[in-house]
Parts: C-alpha cells; sequence; structure tokens
C-alpha cells in the first residue's frame, strides 16, 4: 500500500484542460431563436453574406420536428461531445463502443445539465431525442435507452495514481456540465493544498496540517483520492473530498465534506 502526493497545480492544470474541452457554445446556454420573422429586428439581421450563411447553417441543423435549446425549461440535446474531453487525459479513456451525450435545461438565466454514456449504436439522434419525449421538468431529465447508471462506467485506464486523480475530476466537471446560475455549486470550488489565509477559520475537525492532494493505491487493486477545496462563493467553506474506488471500475463513491468554516 502507497500513498502518493500530487502537486496541486499538476490537477488545476488538468482541471482548466477539461473544461476548455466542455465549454457549450453560448447558442446553448443563452438561446435566442426568434420564433416568427416578426421578430427579427434590425439588431439581429446578419451584416454580410458570409454571417448570413452562417446563420443558415445553425438553422439547418435544427429539424422541424427536433427541440430546439429554449429558455423556457424544455429539455434538449446539446451539439458538445463530452467524450472529446477524454482524448488526452493521462492514463483514462472512454471504452471503446459507447460514446457521452449531454441535455441541457435552460429556465431563464439558470440551467441544469444531463450526461449519460449510451452504447454507440443506441446513440443515433433520433433516439436520443426519443428520450426527451418521456423526459419531465428540470429534475426529471431524459434518459436515453441503453444508457450506463453512471457515465464514469464508460471510462477505463492503466489504475496509475494520476488516473484517478483525472477521474475524480472528469466526475465532477460531468455532474456540473450544464450547470447555470443558481445551480452551480462544483464551479464555485478552488482546488488548495494551503489554507487559505485572507480569512480565519473554524475548524469543524481536528485541524488538518497537511491539504496536498492524496493518492492511495491498496494491494487489491482499490484506490482511495483525497483533496481540498475552498468554496468562493458563500458560505466559504473548506472542503475535504475523499473518493473511493473499486479495484474493477473508476466509478468512485464520494464523500464531501466541510471541515471548516470561514469567519471574519
Amino acid at each position: 500500500m502507497s500513498i502518493q502526493k500530487i502537486p496541486v497545480d499538476a490537477i488545476q492544470k488538468i482541471q482548466k484542460y477539461v473544461q476548455q474541452v466542455l465549454n457549450i457554445p453560448e447558442s446553448e446556454n443563452r438561446p435566442r431563436f426568434p420564433s416568427s420573422l416578426e421578430e427579427l429586428d434590425d439588431g439581429d439581421a446578419p451584416d454580410s453574406l458570409d454571417a448570413l450563411g452562417d446563420w443558415f447553417k445553425a438553422a439547418s441543423v435544427i429539424e422541424a420536428d427536433s427541440p430546439a435549446p429554449n429558455v423556457e425549461g424544455s429539455w434538449f440535446l446539446s451539439s458538445i461531445n463530452p467524450g472529446d474531453a477524454l482524448l488526452k487525459l493521462p492514463g483514462l479513456r472512454l471504452k471503446p463502443g459507447f460514446r457521452l451525450v449531454t441535455y441541457l435545461n435552460r429556465n431563464g438565466k439558470d440551467g441544469v445539465g444531463a450526461t449519460w454514456a449510451v452504447p454507440e449504436e443506441m446513440s443515433t439522434t433520433a433516439l436520443l431525442e426519443v428520450a426527451i419525449g418521456r423526459s419531465g421538468d428540470r429534475h426529471q431529465p431524459p434518459h436515453p435507452e441503453g444508457a450506463l447508471p453512471d457515465v464514469m462506467l464508460a471510462t477505463t485506464g492503466d489504475r496509475s495514481p494520476a488516473s484517478f486523480v483525472v477521474a475524480s475530476i472528469l466526475a465532477r466537471e460531468l455532474r456540473e456540465l450544464g450547470a447555470l446560475g443558481t445551480s452551480c455549486n462544483w464551479s464555485v470550488h478552488r482546488l488548495v493544498q494551503a489554507l487559505p489565509t485572507q480569512v480565519k477559520w473554524d475548524w469543524q475537525v481536528a485541524a488538518i496540517q497537511d491539504l496536498s492532494p492524496k493518492v492511495r493505491i491498496f494491494p487489491d487493486g482499490r484506490a482511495a483520492v483525497e483533496f481540498f477545496t475552498c468554496r468562493v462563493a458563500a458560505p466559504i467553506n473548506l472542503f475535504r473530498h475523499l473518493d473511493q474506488y473499486p479495484a474493477s471500475s473508476y466509478q468512485p463513491t464520494h464523500a464531501d465534506r466541510v471541515v471548516a468554516i470561514a469567519t471574519r
């Protein structure tokens, strides 16, 4: 059994890369589609032939009966491919035969998302949109046929310490994918390796001296990842994250706990 410390700046670089790949286009975060030609004002008109071509190209992607991006609280299928995030991550990759798909729900300035791992043969647009017809409000996302119960079950890797750290970050970024406004949670956390000194802290547990990220790999193949974050939006807290991985998969159990509360 060994414990390995991981530099927090290395994890931050991994997180930044994943966030860049999982960047949802503005047209899906804040859709602005006129409902009729009469609603097109001068501000919406394309200012060149190239822009006009782009306008028609974007419109042609959405078929007449397809759920389009909207801000009325109806689910729609995102154009991004979350699986691209696994193309360059160290030690972790997408299992062959699977595709990651994301559904989005926007209601005013708030939004949520739901990402699934689906067998490739069941990931056609037509089949994925069938699930939208069975969805409900933001708390009842589409559940495509054949989707795995946890997206991380569609990942595999070399079982190295780095691969488990990557899995812990990726799982949280995928869970947060599509969140806007009051639905954001993980996006207001910042990775830390030392206690921030801008505020005073009230420890809820015995004071922790070493906040550096760590990975422990057990002889039977199980693994555990521990790291700390500071929530930078009120309430400002220090969190301890402990992910435990079975020997057979990269689907962890998460334990996220407040260990210190910021005081003035």
